[in-house]
This record gives C-alpha cells, structure tokens and sequence, in this order.
C-alpha cells in the first residue's frame, strides 16, 4: 500500500509500525530499508511504537490487579503477575503491543490534525474492513489481493529477506498459534530464534504449570516439538 501511495503521489503524513519486540531480524531489516525510502521520498521517517516494558514483562512480570484475577489464580496456584503465553481467545500480545498502541495515536493524528487512516487491508481480506469514516482501504478500491500486494513489494525491490519463501506468515517468531510446520521451519532456518522459544517455553512451564498460561500449543511444549522434529530430521536421514 505505501509504495503504491508512493508512485501514486498520495499525500502521507505519518507512518505508523507497531513493533513488538519479538520480529524475526529479516522483519527488522526490511522496516529499515522501508525507511531509508520514505526519507529519500518524503522526508519523514517511520513512526515506530513500541510497548514501554515489552513481550517478556507482559509474559512473565506485569502485576494483576482485578480481585477476581488474583482469587482465582490463589486457587489455582498461579503466581500472581504475568499472563503467560497468549492463547486464540486472549492474546494479549496482538493487543496490548500492537492494536492498542497504533488506535490510540491513530485516534490522537485523528482529533489533532483531522487526518484520514489509510489501512494496508488487501481486496481478498476485506471482513477485516471496519466501518469508520476516517478509514480508507486503498488496496480493496484498487481491487488488489494479499498475493498481488506481496508480488508489488518484490517488484520494487522488497522481498522480506525471504521470509514469505520459507514462512506462509511473518508475524511474531514466537507466536503460539503458527502451524506446527512453521515451527518446524523456524528451527530448520532460525535456529537462535528457536532456541530463545525453548527458552521462554521452559521459563512460562516452570513458572505457571501445566495449566493454559504455561501451555505453548495443545499437547505441545516446545520441548516436545523439538524432540518430535529430532525424530523425524533422524528418520528422514536413516
């Protein structure tokens, strides 16, 4: 979406980056170069947000608060700070270091400079579409899907450090809820980044238990991952 603004001459302002700390480097690198353009282009830099305390505090550290949360984590035998690893029906993660962090400055540039919110919402995702008079979804009036978007951005010299030829989605390293071949693929091609993940596994079981919050995935700890995959990487080779 931006480079198309770009070539289309589109006004911008800002751009906003939420970053949460837990990116694979290849993600880091392509937002500096990104930034180098908008720079050479604009002369402006990317507006990169980023959550005071981070992932791993909001992990393992953030206090509770609400009655409720602390009684029922006495009863459990939980300690009484950190949320654990996210989960698909609360994932504290998307937002509290994403979602969270870019509507309350979108909401800022909204009231204090009346500026219209261009989202990058391909053509082939538009459930996603909210219904704001403020929004704008270049990429669904210009009738361009997820693929054809991804295929712009390696038209333009821009292809991830190769992460969408190895990764089906580049998101957080760490996030629970990839697929387990993704996993497969992180400790194949990432493997210090698969390393920190049993780290953090590890740190999340020992601190919370077997219970959801010390859970990585459904009958998966990453240490079970890593010996299921050593299996298998033995097997193929035998």
């Amino acid at each position: 979406m931006l480079l198309l603004m770009l070539e289309k001459d589109m006004p911008i302002d800002c751009v906003i980056y939420a970053d949460t700390g837990m990116e694979f480097p290849e993600m880091e690198a392509h937002i500096a170069k990104l930034d180098d353009l908008l720079c050479r282009e604009r002369g402006i830099h990317i507006t990169t947000l980023r959550h005071p305390h981070g992932f791993e505090w909001m992990m393992f550290e953030e206090p509770k608060q609400k009655p409720s949360c602390l009684e029922r984590r006495a009863r459990m035998g939980v300690p009484p700070y950190g949320n654990g690893w996210p989960g698909a029906k609360v994932r504290w993660c998307t937002g509290q270091l994403k979602t969270h962090l870019i509507r309350k400055e979108v909401n800022r540039l909204k009231k204090e400079k009346h500026g219209l919110h261009f989202i990058g919402i391909a053509a082939d995702e538009t459930g996603r579409c909210k219904d704001d008079p403020h929004d704008r979804y270049p990429l669904v009036g210009w009738g361009i899907t997820e693929a054809q978007a991804l295929q712009i951005c390696y038209d333009w010299g821009y292809d991830f450090g190769g992460l969408y030829e190895i990764y089906r989605r580049a998101s957080c390293w760490c996030c629970p809820l990839q697929r387990i071949d993704e996993l497969r693929k992180l400790r194949t091609h990432h493997p210090e980044l698969w390393a920190r993940l049993r780290g953090l596994d590890n740190r999340a079981r020992e601190m919370f238990g077997p219970g959801p919050l010390g859970q990585f995935k459904k009958d998966w700890s990453v240490e079970r991952l890593e010996e299921r995959f050593a299996r298998e990487e033995k097997e193929a080779h035998s």
